[in-house]
């Protein structure tokens, strides 16, 4: 029994030993270290990440402003003359007076959360290598070209769930309108 007993101590004790290393050893990999705001400014600056929120935000509107004209031909004898330029102001506007550089700053501890010094180290290499500076340059056309692309999806889906809520909630208050002593809510438009 006894030698049972220090075995398993001695086994413990080893697999403690162990594992204490281990941890050691992770903790004083730089790789391993968390990332510091300033790396995180690095891969920011290398990814030139000002500029393409601004580009990405020009490449968004564009479909933006063409779906608010579609939008606009459907009902525009219920709508003022200068509705779609006052519209189309309004979201440039909106865009224009984005808070970037705050923006920015509030995802470094973001960054810094789910990267360490070593994924943002490889990151930054990357962006600043030739391949990902032509990712950066192409990003914004791509996101143009994707959005373009989903927004007849989005746009059928939406009017598809819309038309199909519309006749839940219709079958509710039918529903709630057999039922003897319930009076249904009146439906709003």
């Amino acid at each position: 029994m006894k030698n049972i007993l220090i075995t398993a101590t001695l086994c413990l004790a080893l697999c403690a030993a162990g594992l204490a290393q281990q941890n050691s050893t992770n903790a004083t990999n730089p790789a391993d270290a968390p990332a510091t705001a300033e790396d995180v400014q690095k891969y920011l600056d290398a990814m030139h990440s000002h500029d393409m929120m601004k580009q990405m935000t020009e490449a968004m509107l564009q479909p933006m402003h063409k779906m608010l004209h579609e939008e606009y031909l459907k009902d525009k004898d219920k709508l003022p003359p200068d509705f779609e330029a006052r519209m189309n102001k309004m979201m440039d506007e909106t865009m224009q007076d984005m808070p970037w550089d705050n923006i920015m700053q509030a995802m470094v501890p973001v960054y810094q959360k789910h990267f360490t010094k070593g994924d943002i180290d490889a990151l930054t290499a990357f962006y600043s290598s030739p391949t990902g500076q032509k990712v950066l340059r192409e990003m914004p056309a791509v996101m143009a070209d994707a959005m373009s692309t989903m927004m007849p999806m989005i746009r059928e889906h939406v009017e598809k769930m819309t038309q199909h809520m519309q006749k839940e909630v219709e079958a509710m208050l039918k529903d709630t309108a057999k039922e003897p002593g319930k009076t249904p809510p009146a439906p709003r438009n």
